[in-house]
């Protein structure tokens, strides 16, 4: 058993040296763990010294409400970058995590919609706001709505890749290749480089044998695209965000924490093997030994076995 928070994400080679991959995290389907992954994926990218920005393009803000954002201090966000009226550092905040900031959702987020239809480049502003910071964090993980709309479609067009989240339940497959064909769409018509980061498996419960059952079916049809990774269903994952923490800052040593530990480190791993050749000594060394502020931080091997 390891006895480091930064011992599974440490381990091998880390992600690309290119400046700021755009990751949205994606479902059409909403509860299914797609917030909880975003921030809690940011959270553990962050504790091991990665800078990461979450952009909270969800009308419900529970992004921004998850990594400690009162809705009382959200003045500016997503909406007015949409809009141009602000540029990306405007629009965003700092979180208590040193290396973690997010860019808010906002009450007016839920007008964008209809108020985006009529502007010009409509389903690229996103992207044009990321791309025209003076600087980048090394990743941003874009909150998207659980529904194909403008707001998702900023998302995907202004993303490289697309991390899907998928509960563990009946007909599961069936949403997932609807999500599978717009990407397809969306990367014919304005994104050409969009592709799958990968599919991480939710809502896990050892006790119900439909979680064996979804997992075998998605790991057939998708093979590697799907996480190794499972996150397990888990009361402190439901109980963080009421709190204002990511479950990683709730309590760092349930099986809901440590699972997103582990998909942190999976994720690394296989940025690092698509750039291994990329990769500068420095930011090497920093990732396979972690952090001293993370050091002291325990890890379970097993992310399953606990349900509540």
């Amino acid at each position: 058993m390891s006895d480091t928070i930064a011992a599974p994400i440490a381990t091998h080679a880390p992600d690309s040296a290119r400046p700021g991959r755009i990751i949205a995290v994606a479902n059409q389907k909403g509860g299914v763990g797609k917030t909880t992954t975003a921030i809690n994926l940011a959270t553990a990218l962050a504790a091991v010294g990665k800078q990461v920005l979450v952009v909270d393009l969800d009308p419900q803000g529970n992004a921004s409400t998850g990594l400690g954002i009162e809705s009382a201090r959200r003045e500016v966000g997503t909406y007015n970058l949409l809009l141009g009226e602000i540029d990306l550092s405007a629009a965003t905040m700092a979180t208590p995590l040193p290396g973690l900031s997010v860019t808010p959702s906002t009450m007016d987020l839920s007008a964008a919609e209809l108020e985006l239809v009529d502007l010009d480049n409509r389903e690229g502003r996103l992207r044009d706001a990321i791309h025209a910071a003076a600087t980048r964090p090394d990743y941003v993980l874009i909150d998207c709505p659980p529904a194909l709309g403008l707001l998702t479609l900023n998302g995907l067009v202004a993303a490289d890749s697309v991390l899907v989240p998928l509960q563990c339940e009946f007909l599961a497959l069936e949403g997932l290749s609807q999500l599978v064909r717009t990407i397809d769409r969306v990367k014919e018509r304005f994104n050409p480089k969009l592709q799958i980061e990968g599919i991480v498996l939710t809502m896990y419960d050892v006790r119900n044998k439909l979680s064996s059952l979804v997992e075998d079916d998605v790991r057939s049809f998708f093979g590697d695209q799907v996480y190794e990774t499972v996150i397990p269903r888990n009361v402190r994952i439901s109980e963080a965000p009421s709190h204002g923490l990511p479950v990683l800052l709730y309590d760092l040593s349930c099986t809901g924490s440590q699972a997103y530990v582990h998909l942190a480190g999976e994720l690394l791993r296989r940025r690092g093997r698509e750039s291994s050749n990329n990769q500068s000594t420095e930011d090497r060394n920093r990732v396979e030994t972690g952090r001293p502020e993370t050091a002291s931080l325990p890890v379970v091997d097993d992310t399953r076995g606990e349900t509540e």
